[in-house]
């Protein structure tokens, strides 16, 4: 038979995990992009535009964007929309010539978070 204390130690250990659960998955996940994964779009965007899962920081987060002949491209300086704090918008500094663009994305969220991740898309 179990102890009262026992039982008292084993609620809190998983009111604790369940607790602690949210923090460990705090993370910006990137929810939408445009020019979206893997698409094909017919004309240059002017801007690269990556939705995230919560709150990003600008000053902390950006984007590289490689060219069909593996050349760096270059990009603005990456900042957040006014009206949505999980949208980070890069800038292109030229028009995209036809091709596979690979963008690399790092991001660090408003708790501190840092993630990061890859997506391609093509220009006709």
């Amino acid at each position: 038979m179990a102890s009262s204390a026992s039982m008292l130690r084993n609620a809190l250990i998983v009111l604790a995990s369940v607790l602690a659960t949210p923090a460990a998955l705090a993370h910006a996940h990137l929810t939408k992009q445009s020019p979206a994964a893997n698409a094909e779009v017919a004309a240059s965007p002017q801007a690269l535009t990556l939705n995230f899962s919560e709150g990003v920081e600008p000053g902390f987060s950006g984007a590289t964007l490689t060219g069909p002949k593996k050349e760096q491209i270059k990009t603005g300086k990456a900042s957040r929309s006014e009206q949505d704090k999980t949208q980070l918008i890069i800038p292109l500094a030229q028009t995209l010539e036809a091709g596979k663009y690979t963008v690399d994305w790092h991001v660090v969220s408003v708790d501190g978070h840092k993630t990061k991740g890859q997506y391609t898309f093509s220009v006709k």
